[in-house]
Order: C-alpha cells, then sequence, then structure tokens
C-alpha cells in the first residue's frame, strides 16, 4: 500500500486560470438559470392572458405595469447595485434565484466573510458568499419541508394569537437590523457609516415630510444619496500612502 501522497501546490498562473473558468462558468449557467427563472415566471400569466378567454386587452397590461414599476423600478436599480460589492457574480445570480435576499441570503454571506476574515469584494469573500448562500438555501428548505409543510398547520394551532402579531410586526426589522450592524461591522468604514445613518435620518424625518409623495422613493434616495456622498467625501490620499 503506497503512501498518502502530498498534494502539488499550483502555480499562479494555474490559479489565475481556474478562477477564470470559474468566472465564465458560473456567468454561462447563471445567466440560462436566470433567463429560464424569467420564462417559467411569466409563462403562467401568459397562458392566463392569452390561452384561457380572460377579457384583458393591452393596455390593461401596461397600466398593471406601470403601477408595479412605479413603486418597485428603482429597488430594480438599487438592489443590484448595493448587493454587488458583497455578494460578487457568482453569488449574485443564485441570490436573485432565490430571493430572500436581504433578510435571508445577504447576513449569510457577510457572517460567512467575517467568520473566516475574507473581506467583501475580494476573492475569498466571493466564495464565502456562494458557500454561504448554498447553506442557507439547503436548511430554508429543509425548515420549510418541516415547520411548514409537515408541522405548520398544529404550530399555528397552538401558538396564541398574540405571539403571531408580535411575531409578524417584528420579526423583519429584528432581521434587518441585525443585518446593518453585521454590515456596519464586517466594512469597517466609520465615515461611511456616519454618512449613511445621517442621509438616512434627513430623508425619513426631514425629505418625506416635506414631500410626502415620493414615500416610494425613500430607499433609493438614501442609498443612492450615501453611495454619491460617501465618493465625494472619500480619503482622495494615494493608496501606498494611506497604507502607510
Amino acid at each position: 500500500m503506497s503512501a498518502t501522497s502530498i498534494p502539488t501546490p499550483i502555480t499562479a498562473a494555474e490559479a489565475e486560470s481556474d478562477l477564470a473558468e470559474f468566472d465564465r462558468t458560473t456567468s454561462r449557467w447563471g445567466r440560462l438559470t436566470m433567463i429560464a427563472g424569467l420564462i417559467l415566471s411569466v409563462a403562467g400569466p401568459l397562458y392566463l392572458v392569452f390561452f384561457t378567454g380572460l377579457d384583458i386587452s393591452a393596455a390593461q397590461l401596461w397600466t398593471a405595469f406601470a403601477a408595479v414599476a412605479a413603486v418597485f423600478a428603482i429597488i430594480w436599480i438599487v438592489e443590484p447595485v448595493t448587493y454587488f460589492p458583497i455578494l460578487g457574480p457568482a453569488a449574485m445570480y443564485q441570490a436573485f434565484m432565490i430571493g430572500n435576499i436581504s433578510s435571508k441570503l445577504l447576513p449569510s454571506a457577510l457572517i460567512a466573510q467575517t467568520r473566516i476574515g475574507a473581506k467583501p469584494g475580494t476573492r475569498r469573500g466571493d466564495f464565502a458568499a456562494v458557500a454561504a448562500i448554498c447553506g442557507a438555501a439547503a436548511i430554508h428548505l429543509v425548515s420549510l419541508a418541516l415547520f411548514v409543510g409537515i408541522l405548520g398547520t398544529w404550530l399555528i394551532s397552538i401558538i396564541p394569537v398574540e405571539i403571531i402579531d408580535v411575531a409578524r410586526l417584528y420579526v423583519l426589522p429584528s432581521v434587518l437590523g441585525a443585518v446593518i450592524v453585521q454590515a456596519i461591522l464586517t466594512i469597517k468604514q466609520l465615515r461611511i457609516t456616519i454618512i449613511a445613518v445621517a442621509i438616512a435620518l434627513l430623508v425619513q424625518f426631514v425629505l418625506l415630510p416635506l414631500v410626502p409623495a415620493i414615500a416610494f422613493l425613500t430607499t433609493g434616495i438614501a442609498v443612492i444619496g450615501t453611495i454619491v456622498v460617501s465618493w465625494l467625501a472619500r480619503d482622495r490620499k494615494p493608496a501606498a500612502a494611506v497604507e502607510n
């Protein structure tokens, strides 16, 4: 029986080649799965419109689309821009296919990156995000099957209504609050944190009372405002000087 062989370390060129192949593979299959998801998501409504005899006109469809876009169009831009620096390209495909990004996948990625000391935006951080999202999705499916599919009706019947109401009211703020704290501790950028908090407070307590009609745009205004002000207030010293 031969002795256990020691793996030969790969060279820098081989590592770069492997990383490039990883990017090509995830980009190819990511686009294909996103297109497949888009087709499946619109297949049902298109079937109802064209093959069930429903009296739905093109004007009604465009009116409905405009109503949805008026509320969510800013999120279509803000979410990819804000999530990408933390998740990386491969995990972005996963996140937008799975959903629940801000309440489940983003916290998982941040915790994984913090646990192994990987900075968001680095290769190590991207791989940590991919692994964390895989784990979060697996646990989510198992918990859904167990606590919703098998035990859901029974659990609802024994939990007092008051507790359900409290959970419904506070569970989302508590999760998002934890995400914010985790992001602050992970990024460790005091200047950006202060800017983000200040702009959020200004938008919520100054701008919104003055212009209530922009209620559905406040998230986008706060995010874009934070990005712009943080960029303008950035440290303009050369990278080498900052490190020294």
